[in-house]
């Protein structure tokens, strides 16, 4: 029986002697960046970005947080830096809502950003659960909590993490590991910030963007067993309380930072699909982008701009891989568009460019190729 209690007592100081040890490992290495810039060895950083972020916003030195939805998340930080010369933090997350990207820039803000690049569009403001009810965003790991922090230091895949960063480091291993780390299973695959969630430079754009693409994204969400999902989550009262509590209420708290505001230049299909089986739907997003721009353009730390009106690109449905979707030929004229101020909505006459994206909509007719 002796034995048996010694045999446990091993067992049971060895484990805890190897969880101790990979904490400790998490702990030096800090894959995520969460404690400090990664000195030891080489950054590395990871394409899950409501993760990544938290590392990000504690890691990187910043002016200018640049957010968003899948719209923003092809934009490279040396773009947005040379387009608008700032020198930005790219926190787009695909996917996301408006309460986690009110979140994030909350965070951001409290560590040194100015300014705010906020790509929004109507879809982020779906109702969605509260942060600490969010199953994919850990707000504990931002705020650096106990809980956050002992989830970090004592996940077994932050442990692996930080061990292929071992291996990765040592010199006759680098180069090669370093090449192979995006096709191998780990998270943190990528040697520069730059790189996160942008496309490789040498991308297919011709073969990724283009109108036939795009039309059959239309013809597929227009489809009528599909087409009730273009209405999925718009409720416009629950829209509402969103954008007071997730943008209102996070712009009014910081009157010291400036918020640049754009509504991305969808493609005129979107909203022609809307249109054509959803007209329901297409209605709400019409009061409900006239709310947002009536109630940003009245706050002076806010400049809204508004691309969705700009037919030479948004009736170009070469320019798209679906119906939202646009290629980085557009990200750049976006950065353009911002740095020119040419598409600023005017306080005084807020619904002007959402009366001009009316008029096309309704008078826009499909021709397919």
């Amino acid at each position: 029986m002796r034995g048996t209690f010694t045999n446990l007592s091993r067992l049971l100081l060895a484990s805890a002697v190897g969880v101790l040890g990979a904490a400790a490992l998490t702990f030096v290495l800090d894959p995520l960046q969460l404690f400090r810039p990664s000195r030891l060895v080489s950054p590395f950083y990871s394409d899950e970005t409501r993760m990544q972020n938290a590392g990000l916003i504690r890691s990187q030195s910043f002016d200018t947080a640049f957010i968003g939805s899948s719209l923003a998340i092809h934009f490279r930080q040396s773009d947005i830096d040379r387009a608008l010369g700032v020198q930005s933090l790219k926190l787009a997350m695909t996917g996301s809502n408006s309460r986690q990207q009110g979140f994030v820039l909350e965070h951001a803000i409290g560590r040194g950003a100015r300014r705010v690049i906020w790509e929004m569009d109507d879809w982020i403001f779906v109702d969605a659960p509260d942060i600490d009810a969010d199953p994919y965003l850990s707000a504990d790991l931002y705020r650096g909590t106990t809980k956050g922090i002992a989830s970090y230091l004592f996940g077994a895949a932050m442990a692996k993490e930080s061990l292929f960063a071992v291996v990765r480091s040592i010199p006759p291993l680098r180069q090669s590991l370093t090449a192979a780390a995006p096709f191998l299973p780990v998270k943190f695959a990528l040697s520069d910030v730059d790189d996160i969630y942008a496309l490789p430079r040498d991308f297919d754009l011709a073969r990724a963007y283009n109108a036939q693409r795009t039309f059959a994204a239309f013809a597929y969400i227009t489809d009528p067993v599909r087409s009730r999902f273009l209405g999925e989550g718009y409720g416009y009262d629950a829209m509402v309380r969103h954008l007071e509590r997730d943008a209102v209420g996070l712009i009014s708290r910081h009157p010291d930072v400036t918020f640049d505001i754009y509504f991305p230049p969808y493609s005129i299909l979107q909203f022609v699909a809307m249109r054509e089986a959803s007209p329901a739907t297409l209605k709400i997003v019409y009061d409900f982008t006239a709310l947002i721009a009536q109630r940003l353009t009245q706050l002076p730390n806010v400049r809204l701009h508004d691309f969705r009106a700009i037919r030479e690109v948004t009736h170009d449905l070469g320019n798209y891989g679906d119906v939202i979707h646009h290629s980085p030929a557009v990200d750049a004229k976006v950065l353009a568009w911002l740095a020119s101020g040419e598409y600023v909505v005017d306080p005084k006459t807020p619904l002007t460019s959402l009366d001009a994206l009316k008029a096309q909509v309704e008078a826009y007719r499909i021709n397919q190729p």
